[in-house]
Formats: C-alpha cells, sequence, structure tokens
C-alpha cells in the first residue's frame, strides 16, 4: 500500500499543468490567472481527499489521468453565473427565497427596451431640462389609487423595498418624537426585520399602546402628549391572531390624528392594488382603501400581491409626501432605472385591467380544475417502472408573507419511487438544469403546477423520465 507522502508527491506542480497543451490554450481564451486558481483547487481537492485516506494509488492514477478535464470543468464552473431560473413547484406563489413575484413579459421588455440604451431616467423630453425619476410611476399611481381625483391629491415616492419605505416614513414623520403603536402590531417579517428596531434606526421612539389582543381607541388617546409625532398602524401580514380580539377602525384612528393634527401612517407591507377575492382570499387589505379611509402615509411592497419588482411604495398626500422626498435618506434608498422600468410596465397592465398579465396574479386565480388537467396529463406520461406517480387533492398559499391563514384548493403530483427516498429524490429533481424545486410530505414529493409555468411543464416531464430509479 501506498504511503500518504508516495501519493502526494504523485500530484504535479501547478507550473507543469499550466504548460499541458490543453490547459495552455485554456488559459489564451479564459486568462492565466483563472486557469491557475482552478488548477489550485483541483489540486487542493485531491490533497484532501488523500490525507483523508479516500484516495490510494489505483483512484489517484485515475484521478491524474482525468486532471486536464477536471480543471476545464472547474474554470467553466467559476465563470457560470451563480443567479438562475429555477422551476417553482412548491406552490407558493410569492416564494421568498424563489424572488417572490415574476415579473410580466411586458416588464421584461421594457426593462430590455430600456436598460441597454441611454434612457430619459431622469429628463424631460419637452423642456429638454434635467427632470425627475419619480413621474414614471407617480402619474400611474395617481391614476390606480384616485382614479376620479375626487379624495385628495396624491402622490407616491419608490425606494427600494418595503422596509426601506417604513424606514424612511418613520424618519421624515417622527424623528426625535414619538411613533404610537399597538403591542399587538410590533411584528417581525422575515430575517429578523422587527418593527421595534427600524423604529429606533428611524430615530422615532417607540410607544406602545394596548395589549397583545386588543386596543382600543382611548389607547391611543391617552398615549398622546406634546412629543408625539405620528399614529402607526402596521399590517399583520405573516401571522393571525383569532378569538378574544379588537383594535380600532382604520377611519377612527384616522379622525384621531387628524383632530390632534397628528400623520397617520400605515405598513400594509404586501401592498394589493385589487381585490383579492376575486381569487378567493379574503381579509387583505387594499392600498386604495386605506388612502381613501383617510391615511396620510401607507407603505407597501412591490414584489408581492402587487406582482412587480422588489419595491417599496410610500403613497400618500401629497404634503407629506413631498416632506418624505426631500429628506437625504430618500436619495440613499432609491431605486434604478429596471426597477422604474418594471414598475412602469407592471402598473400600466394594471391601468388595461390585464391583470393575467401579471404571473402572480394569474396563479392565483387558476382553478383547481385547470391544475387538475395538467397533472392528469403529465402525471400519466411519468408514470414507470419502478415510480409510482398520482394526482392528489392539495393546497397552495400566496407566501411572502401574505394572507397567511388563506389557502388555494389545487391538484398536486405526488411522486414515490422504489429505492429511492423522498429526500434524495427532491435532491435530484434540484440537480437538474434548470433545478425544479418541489416539496415533500409523507415520504412523497409533491409538484404544484399552480406556480409552474406551462411551458415548464415538458421540463418535470422529462426530468422524471431522465432521473435513474
Amino acid at each position: 500500500m501506498a504511503t500518504t507522502q508516495t501519493l502526494f508527491r504523485k500530484l504535479p506542480a501547478i507550473d507543469e499543468l499550466l504548460r499541458r497543451p490543453a490547459l495552455a490554450s485554456l488559459a489564451e481564451c479564459e486568462g492565466h490567472a483563472a486557469v491557475t486558481d482552478a488548477a489550485r483547487q483541483v489540486l487542493d481537492t485531491l490533497r484532501t481527499a488523500i490525507a483523508a485516506g479516500k484516495l490510494e494509488a489505483d483512484g489517484i492514477n485515475c484521478a491524474l489521468g482525468g486532471i486536464d478535464e477536471a480543471v476545464v470543468r472547474q474554470v467553466r464552473a467559476s465563470f457560470d453565473h451563480s443567479l438562475g431560473p429555477v422551476v417553482n413547484a412548491t406552490g407558493v406563489i410569492l416564494h421568498t427565497n424563489l424572488g417572490r413575484a415574476p415579473l410580466s413579459e411586458g416588464a421584461l421588455e421594457h426593462i430590455g427596451g430600456t436598460a441597454g440604451r441611454y434612457c430619459n431616467l431622469e429628463f424631460d423630453i419637452a423642456s429638454g431640462e434635467r427632470g425627475k425619476r419619480d413621474v414614471h410611476a407617480e402619474r400611474l399611481f395617481a391614476r390606480l389609487l384616485d382614479p376620479a381625483d375626487v379624495t385628495r391629491n396624491l402622490a407616491t415616492v419608490v425606494v427600494n423595498n418595503n422596509a426601506a419605505a417604513v424606514l424612511l416614513g418613520l424618519n421624515t414623520l417622527a424623528e426625535g418624537g414619538e411613533a404610537i403603536v399597538s403591542r399587538g402590531e410590533l411584528v417581525e417579517i422575515g430575517d429578523s426585520f422587527r418593527i421595534p428596531e427600524i423604529m429606533a434606526k428611524s430615530g422615532a421612539r417607540l410607544c406602545e399602546v394596548g395589549t397583545t389582543n386588543r386596543t382600543r381607541l382611548a389607547d391611543y388617546e391617552s398615549a398622546i402628549h406634546e412629543r408625539t409625532r405620528v399614529l402607526l398602524r402596521v399590517h399583520r401580514s405573516n401571522f393571525q391572531m383569532v378569538g378574544f380580539t379588537g383594535q380600532p377602525a382604520l377611519t377612527e384612528l384616522v379622525a384621531l390624528g387628524h383632530r390632534h393634527s397628528l400623520p397617520v401612517m400605515e405598513d400594509l407591507g404586501s401592498g394589493a392594488l385589487f381585490d383579492l377575492r376575486a381569487a378567493g382570499i379574503a381579509g387583505e387589505p387594499n392600498v386604495a382603501a386605506s388612502l381613501r379611509a383617510g391615511v396620510d402615509v401607507v407603505t407597501y411592497s412591490g414584489d408581492k400581491l402587487l406582482g412587480g419588482p422588489q419595491a417599496g411604495m410610500l403613497s400618500g398626500s401629497r404634503e407629506w409626501i413631498a416632506r418624505i422626498r426631500q429628506n437625504p435618506l430618500f436619495r440613499a434608498l432609491r431605486v434604478d432605472k429596471l426597477t422604474y422600468a418594471a414598475l412602469e410596465a407592471t402598473l400600466l397592465a394594471y391601468l388595461r385591467q390585464d391583470s393575467s398579465a401579471l404571473p402572480a396574479l394569474r396563479f392565483m386565480r387558476l382553478t383547481k380544475e385547470e391544475i387538475g388537467a395538467r397533472a392528469a396529463k403529465l402525471a400519466e406520461q411519468a408514470c414507470g417502472a419502478g415510480r409510482h406517480v398520482e394526482v392528489i387533492d392539495g393546497e397552495s398559499v400566496l407566501g411572502g408573507g401574505t394572507a397567511p391563514g388563506a389557502t388555494l384548493p389545487t391538484k398536486l403530483i405526488a411522486v414515490a419511487c422504489r429505492g429511492l427516498s423522498a429526500d434524495a429524490l427532491v435532491s435530484r429533481l434540484r440537480e437538474q438544469r434548470p433545478p425544479i424545486v418541489a416539496r415533500v410530505e409523507e415520504g412523497k414529493v409533491l409538484i404544484d403546477l399552480r406556480t409552474v409555468f406551462p411551458e415548464q411543464d415538458a421540463i418535470v416531464l422529462e426530468a422524471l423520465q431522465s432521473i435513474p430509479w
């Protein structure tokens, strides 16, 4: 048996590897540094395997025979994109880990048409003078949120996400003073985003009122004093409170704030611009409804129920939004031309009353029967020796911290394989190109076509048929 030192001595030096014709040619194309780094990684992997006793004489000879190819693969891998498309077969429509709302075709076209060339991001074509980037979205928000312009003069600014919108709003409205909020609304929303902490960073002092489950209007009123700057309402978007609960109506809170000359700010989070009851989902607030109730500033997300790009909007009375826009933080948090292009196309789909153009909204409206027809066809073709494929009843969810108690009836493709665990099968699906992300329940891999684009059905079928069982 060869000793470890003997095996180590069999490994070539990096300079020797780089002189080999195949790798020298590769270095001319991809750069000497990239090939050197790849060769070093391949040799380090072999050294680690030898030290761990996983490679002996026969194994090292085999590895050395394919070392050129290993370096080439390593170079190719180093230039691969890390961010790439996946097939979302989980049934979670706004899957945070998978990028939340997919953009519409119109948004993709508009990004392509403006991003690769110069554009009028901050240029007024009519006057030939410098303009403001806000106009590209604000004019559309105004038409959507107050189409008849009967309530008041509304304005909207856009920042990079809803957390930034809340931070900017509180910093503008309440820095150095107090913001009153119900204890039952001091929520944590994803990746440790906590309302008390974002308030502290904004420079506003937190004033908690009421109890966890019940807060009365009198609780807010008794807490108001000379240092109070804003009344804050936070939508509990990712959990439910049931039983003996209560909170003032939004109109009551607005009336209280205005009696004391205090603005009312509402963090809606998800930001629906349409009535979710059309998709069978109740209880999710609407941005326009909050503004009609008299809320001075509403914050919400772009990539959740809106169905657009990641962004955070602040909509409200023109007076307060003007103050927010003048805050130096706004420049630090504003969005770029790509976001405005995607957002503009998304809002135009709403104005055309073409919500089906937005994938997230389209997925919400798919019926159990529509999904079932696709699932039955795919399951029939995917059946084969060693694997059991059936269609069962199931539920999809919105995800993204929205409508936590709401589910959508669906049909699931349940896959089980003889000699292969569910965890092993779901792992192999993720190894496909593009990766297919499914879920596991009760020892079966479940595929929900609600979140699979119809043209991706063939990808799922090919994966199920090609994975060795």
